[in-house]
């Protein structure tokens, strides 16, 4: 086989592989869409989640503006890229998504997706200015792994909020949006959905545990390593496949 037959075998492969990964990662995340609209996590048209292109990895796959989570396909996904264009797909995009999302993908080449949207809970604790604390095991996911971001200027509009979000956000799994909501980020579609998912429940259960009573605290050397079991990405990916499995065959629709 010559030189130029091996390259190019070489650039067609993976050329495939990534096409192969850009599919995954658009099922994934349609599927997320549907997971959301289905735990209620919409409110209008707010909220938004996305994932980074596997090849031109300065864009992002993200839902177009005014589409229900309900009712998202694959097909209705929009990619865009860091300049605010749409280079894929057809609608509208959600400036808020752009000016957070973009400036999360642009700062932090270690994340693939990112999640974010109004849900009851989320909003409700972040009006009080504060971390969750480690008092359940699902919430030890959080523990010394997300960020208050303490700025609240209204809608997010301007790429310089988004930029702060990315900095104060750092290497953190999530942050929680002082008196807007909640914002997780994963290294795929798997992770940044069930954080998304378990942090909503997380602050429901310490907002009727402190309407109840006192929480008890775990310690900080039984959190540090239960954070290690259910925190790690691992245990994201794990955590979301039964979700994807039972949304995909009760909505086999939204590979369309």
């Amino acid at each position: 086989m010559s030189e130029k037959s091996e390259v190019e075998d070489f650039l067609s492969a993976e050329g495939e592989n990534l096409e192969a990964i850009r599919l995954e990662r658009k099922q994934k995340l349609a599927a997320a869409f549907r997971l959301f609209g289905r735990f209620g996590f919409d409110e209008g048209v707010a909220g938004h989640i996305t994932v980074r292109d596997p090849e031109r990895t300065d864009h992002f796959w993200v839902n177009p503006f005014g589409v229900s989570f309900k009712q998202i396909s694959v097909s209705d996904l929009i990619l865009v890229n860091h300049d605010g264009e749409i280079v894929e797909g057809s609608g509208l995009l959600n400036g808020a998504a752009f000016a957070i999302h973009s400036q999360i993908h642009r700062e932090l080449p270690h994340v693939t997706a990112a999640a974010h949207s109004h849900s009851l809970n989320g909003k409700a604790w972040s009006s009080l200015g504060r971390l969750l604390d480690p008092i359940t095991q699902d919430a030890c996911a959080f523990y010394n792994d997300h960020v208050l971001f303490s700025e609240f200027n209204g809608v997010v509009l301007e790429l310089e909020e988004g930029k702060k979000i990315a900095t104060a956000l750092g290497h953190k799994k999530a942050a929680i949006l002082q008196n807007h909501g909640l914002l997780t980020v994963g290294n795929t579609v798997d992770e940044a959905v069930w954080w998304f998912i378990t942090m909503e429940r997380s602050c429901q259960a310490q907002l009727l545990a402190e309407a109840a009573g006192k929480p008890i605290i775990i310690d900080d050397a039984t959190a540090e390593k239960t954070h290690g079991t259910v925190g790690s990405p691992l245990a994201g990916q794990f955590s979301f496949k039964p979700l994807y499995d039972v949304i995909t065959k009760e909505q086999p629709d939204l590979f369309g």
